[in-house]
């Protein structure tokens, strides 16, 4: 984080596309060198640590766009025909989240994507256009999962179909959070944490315990401080006096509320189950160090709003 608002933002643009040509080799690179752990192949081993490239595929799409719409200004808003080369741009490392399989980090970048594309400017015509295919292609893609993702669909559906298998996660999940009741058990006194009936509590699920610890108000304040971080970047954002500044900001916001929304909503039933880490909390040292990073990058551009040529 301190190395990330040391450097002034606008000379790490400069060599956006340059950190993205080089962390799209090495995302390459895990089905080369990488190793898989519970079926999907999405880490590079580099001796005492593990390190994840999607995770570091999110800042590096986050500068490169801000250095392409940045060069590329158009007033008036862009069309289908202007989107061709970002779109290129966050298909192509989409294809490898995808392949590692990462479903959660590949709906993250797709978030970030569009998120940036709206802040820029559409032409109206371009997002119903862009809507529609999104209704067309929602229910081909089902055809495109894999097998634990169709069953997490269904289980989210009916988590009663499977309770012991594809059900059980967000069965234990939802105990885990109403167990917790308004003050919680205290800390490392949840039975279904510490009795080890809740999987994945380190990492996917570690709200859960936090909920079944602290109860409704500590889960209730947790969500506060999310709020008021996601607030405090979204001003950063509107505050930058140039448009890569203001990319940087909300594509770092886009991750952090993208992923806590999609997290919680998982632990408790609103959305289905997908692999995706709870900011700044769950287990995971590829997630932290890029947040940080991002963080980093926030604070760069509120640092610098006034040093403005």
């Amino acid at each position: 984080m301190v190395a990330a608002f040391s450097i002034d933002y606008r000379f790490l643009v400069r060599f956006a596309y340059v950190f993205y040509g080089v962390t799209l080799i090495i995302l390459i690179l895990v089905f080369v060198v990488g190793f898989a752990t519970r079926g999907s192949q999405r880490w590079i081993a580099l001796g005492f640590f593990s390190f994840q490239p999607s995770e570091l595929m999110k800042l590096s799409l986050i500068l490169a766009l801000a250095k392409y719409f940045d060069e590329h200004k158009i007033e008036k808003g862009y069309s289908l025909k202007d989107l061709w080369l970002p779109g290129l741009m966050v298909f192509v490392p989409l294809l490898f989240i995808l392949k590692q399989p990462d479903l959660g980090t590949a709906i993250i970048i797709m978030i970030i994507f569009f998120t940036i594309i709206f802040m820029v400017g559409l032409k109206w015509r371009c997002l119903l256009v862009i809507f529609l295919v999104g209704l067309i292609c929602l229910p081909t893609g089902w055809f495109f999962l894999k097998d634990y993702q169709r069953d997490r669909i269904i289980a989210f559906l009916n988590p009663q179909v499977d309770p012991l298998g594809s059900g059980y996660h967000i069965i234990q999940s939802i105990i885990a959070v109403g167990s917790g009741g308004l003050l919680g058990k205290g800390f490392l006194k949840g039975s279904q944490t510490q009795l080890k009936f809740l999987p994945e509590q380190q990492t996917d699920f570690i709200f859960s315990v936090f909920a079944e610890e602290w109860g409704f108000l500590g889960g209730l304040l947790l969500l506060c401080l999310f709020l008021v971080l996601i607030l405090w970047g979204l001003k950063i954002a509107f505050q930058a006096k140039d448009r890569p500044g203001q990319i940087i900001s909300l594509g770092v916001v886009a991750i952090i509320f993208s992923q806590f929304f999609i997290n919680v909503g998982m632990v408790i039933g609103l959305l289905p189950v997908v692999g995706i880490p709870l900011p700044f909390m769950s287990y995971g040292g590829s997630s932290l160090v890029s947040l940080m990073i991002g963080m980093g990058l926030i604070l760069n551009v509120r640092m610098r709003r006034f040093i403005f040529q």
